[in-house]
């Protein structure tokens, strides 16, 4: 009797144990609905105050993103500003513990404003009242507290003047005149402006310096064409007496180096004989580096001040994902530290130097949590000609790995690259069934100047042919089913989508453009005027469209629609200044008039790229849909969860 009660109880718990796990697996297969993907985060972008007794942060007021503040240690959270459009998504505190900053758009037309909201009274002030005119943050010190300066392009719309801006007062006043080639300017520790970014004829970059503000300028350094990308001062030393430098003039990768401004002499502070350098973390005090990242598989942080190697291995320790430091108070006490890992949300932590230990602040998500997200994987292969491409694969999860569908999700830029962590629109397409490749192709950066530079003038060309290898690789490996592979990109990446339905439809099974250049030409002449120092570089690296004209037409999509036999979504924002209106129209007044199956959304409030939460819900909405009838996924119905 005892034993027939004890089988039975067996057999009802082996019966449970089934039921659960047949349970989590329907829990892991359930669909991540939109909103949380796509939605605004519940909280992100913590920043500390200067003084350390407060944090700020972004979250939703009204369903619109605001910076809202809380006293440390205190529930006291309240929103300080309380726009109703499209939202705050760039902020920082001022020195003066009084005041936040942030710059704001008018529905994407990127003529940013900058804004002072104080965190008592919630009175804001607008710093740049300027029709047509756009700001650039040039350099914020605590020992100014009341004071900043910026960059106006005022007295010409295609280059900026420096200028410095009293925070109390508002008055502006110019401290340096752009004499029509300066591309960026560099303020020193106390706030002058001693160093000048200028473009030359030959598409590279020219750095001129002075000892002061009435000094003459003279050139310290300068960068060819071939190390025209991610070469560049980044700050001076805290005598004034050096310069850090990102510089790949003698190496492949690009390297952190220290120069003396009077002798010219040079020392490299961190390398990586094939990464390039991506990220430092100074010194507030005393303008040293601290610490430098190269982004490998993964971002990986060296710590080069031996003050805070314990601090970056207790932060390690913390959390799986990869880390950066997002803020730090004045006293260099409490460091806010944020996490992105391939299967959750972006976690945020108070770190207290002092004792070592962190406080977990808040995830910007945290509804992710109740799904399983997919693993993010790093792959390699050889390209047609020799070169090694690298990039990402995420797999649906609880899927064989055996004939999927997929999406090939190119990215921007294109002189970025793809990076392992939390991306939504990863995780998105692997939850709906495909899978998702991302390919870092040659012209991405990050692999040293000559994997950069083998991009020059191959748009559509040997690029192209990167990503189509990369599709035969996943094919080739079991991974994709050839006949349901789709190509996805926004910006470059758009501009790829558009090449791979036109150059190469045999390939894919569909296509969508967002945001995406369709002739080469029009888009070059129809550039924002203050992208005009970096004209010569694009010339070199994509063509010319004066000197040019036929090549860039053999390179655009609008000129080879009579190829397209694969449907097609496209998508764009009407105040887009970067790829105009006009680029997405004239490739659908074509697909129209050939009678070829196309969707075009057009958002009337946006510019390039997504703000507005509600677009991003219907832009993916619309995608979902699209993918679902083309390649066999998962589809969650219009405002269903």
């Amino acid at each position: 009797m005892f034993m027939v009660r004890k089988i039975r109880n067996c057999t009802l718990l082996l019966v449970f144990i089934t039921l659960f796990i047949i349970s989590c697996a329907q829990s892991d297969n359930e669909l991540i609905p939109r909103e949380v993907l796509f939605g605004n985060p519940v909280k992100t972008k913590p920043q500390i105050s200067p003084d350390g007794q407060m944090m700020a942060y972004l979250a939703p007021y009204n369903d619109v993103l605001n910076v809202w503040t809380k006293t440390i240690g205190k529930n006291d959270d309240r929103a300080i500003t309380k726009d109703s459009n499209r939202g705050i998504h760039h902020y920082a505190w001022a020195h003066d513990n009084k005041h936040l900053l942030y710059i704001q758009d008018r529905d994407g037309n990127e003529n940013w404003r900058l804004y002072a909201v104080n965190i008592k009274t919630k009175a804001v002030k607008e710093l740049t009242p300027f029709e047509d005119v756009t700001v650039r943050i040039i350099e914020r010190n605590k020992d100014y507290p009341n004071e900043l300066l910026i960059a106006l392009n005022k007295s010409d719309p295609k280059y900026h003047d420096a200028y410095h801006l009293n925070l109390q007062t508002g008055e502006l006043k110019m401290v340096a005149e752009n004499p029509g080639d300066v591309y960026r300017w560099l303020a020193d520790a106390d706030l002058r402006i001693r160093g000048a970014v200028l473009s030359t004829p030959g598409g590279g970059w020219k750095f001129k310096v002075r000892k002061n503000e009435d000094s003459s300028w003279r050139t310290l350094a300068e960068w060819d064409f071939e190390n025209s990308i991610n070469n560049g001062p980044i700050g001076f030393t805290e005598d004034g007496d050096y310069v850090y430098l990102i510089d790949s003039r003698y190496s492949n990768s690009s390297r952190l180096t220290k120069m003396n401004l009077k002798t010219g002499e040079y020392q490299v502070i961190a390398e990586d004989s094939i990464y390039d350098v991506t990220n430092i973390m100074m010194d507030p005090d005393t303008r040293e580096i601290q610490a430098v990242a190269f982004a490998r598989e993964r971002e990986e942080w060296q710590a080069l001040d031996s003050s805070i190697k314990e601090d970056f291995t207790v932060i390690r320790n913390l959390h799986h994902g990869d880390f950066d430091i997002y803020s730090r108070d004045d006293q260099d006490r409490t460091w806010i530290v944020g996490f992105t890992a391939d299967d959750g949300p972006i976690s945020f932590y108070a770190y207290n130097r002092k004792d070592r230990h962190a406080t977990f602040l808040f995830y910007h998500k945290p509804e992710l949590n109740d799904y399983t997200l997919a693993s993010m994987e790093p792959i390699s292969f050889t390209s047609r000609d020799g070169l090694a491409i690298h990039g990402y694969i995420t797999f649906p999860p609880n899927k064989s790995l055996e004939n999927l569908p997929m999406v090939l999700r190119v990215h921007g830029g294109p002189f970025v690259r793809d990076m392992w962590g939390f991306n939504p629109e990863v995780q998105w397409l692997a939850n709906r069934g495909y899978i998702c490749l991302q390919v870092n192709y040659r012209g991405s950066s990050g692999y040293g100047k000559a994997f950069l530079n083998a991009g020059n003038r191959e748009w559509g060309g040997e690029i192209h042919n990167d990503l189509v290898d990369a599709v035969n690789w996943a094919v080739e490996k079991g991974y994709a089913d050839p006949d349901r592979v789709a190509i996805y990109g926004s910006s470059f990446g758009g501009y790829a989508a558009l090449v791979g339905a036109t150059f190469t439809p045999d390939i894919f099974c569909c296509a969508i453009d967002a945001f995406g250049p369709s002739n080469l030409v029009t888009w070059i002449k129809l550039i924002p005027p203050y992208w005009t120092g970096f004209l010569a570089n694009m010339y070199k690296r994509v063509g010319n469209p004066e000197t040019d004209a036929e090549f860039l037409r053999s390179r655009s999509p609008l000129f080879k629609v009579d190829q397209i036999n694969i449907p097609i979504l496209i998508a764009q924002g009407a105040n887009d200044v970067r790829v105009k209106r006009s680029e997405s129209e004239q490739i659908v007044e074509e697909l129209r008039k050939k009678g070829i199956d196309y969707e075009y959304l057009l958002f009337e409030d946006e510019g390039h790229g997504f703000v507005k939460p509600e677009n991003k819900l219907k832009f993916y909405a619309t995608a979902e849909e699209f993918l679902a009838e083309h390649l066999g996924g998962r589809h969650q119905p219009v405002g269903g969860k």
